[in-house]
């Protein structure tokens, strides 16, 4: 069975921007998705995220795990912490950046997601596949930020011209992000 998760970021919740949709996708293509409410998205931090998403009872086993924003750090975080015989199949990370953003005053929320430092050798060994995906003209997150992370990880870099942060509030397209679901179809076994 084809398994997906959908992590939200910063203030957003699971109908915000292009989650609902990405979801109707991918279960008509036969998954089945979760879209959690990460809890105090205002202020997001791994520790109480990976609570909510290993405290229950769903199998990362070869998932799908898609974040954006906010939501693709916390991937980082989920997969340092995932048992040790737990490994997801490819982790998607839309609008990533690093702990450099949660430096700028404007960005201190941020700050939470990077209490513990990341383990970039350890979180390879738990996806079979990284996709970092982001847009040239992100007015948030510096595309340097999510190419070093990605180096890091030895993923795959997908950019786009024009989309900022894949975001309702920067974009009104961003009800639906077909490009997204074009790099799962083609990329993702």
């Amino acid at each position: 069975m084809k398994r997906a998760v959908i992590l939200h970021g910063t203030g957003a919740d699971h109908t915000s921007n292009w989650f609902p949709w990405i979801r109707a996708e991918l279960e008509s293509r036969g998954y089945t998705v979760w879209v959690p409410d990460l809890p105090g998205a205002d202020r997001p931090n791994i520790e109480r995220y990976n609570e909510l998403l290993l405290g229950g009872d769903w199998d990362f086993t070869d998932n799908l795990v898609i974040g954006h924003s906010s939501g693709s750090v916390a991937i980082l975080g989920l997969l340092q912490a995932l048992p040790q015989d737990t490994k997801i199949g490819t982790a998607i990370l839309a609008g990533a950046f690093t702990k450099r953003l949660s430096e700028s005053p404007s960005w201190g929320m941020l700050r939470e997601l990077f209490d513990k430092p990341f383990d970039f050798e350890a979180i390879k060994q738990k996806a079979r596949k990284f996709i970092f995906v982001h847009s040239k003209d992100d007015p948030i997150c510096p595309i340097e930020e999510a190419r070093h992370l990605c180096e890091q990880l030895d993923g795959e870099f997908v950019t786009f011209d024009g989309m900022k942060h894949f975001s309702l509030g920067l974009d009104k397209r961003f009800t639906k992000f077909p490009e997204l679901l074009e790099i799962i179809d083609q990329r993702v076994a």
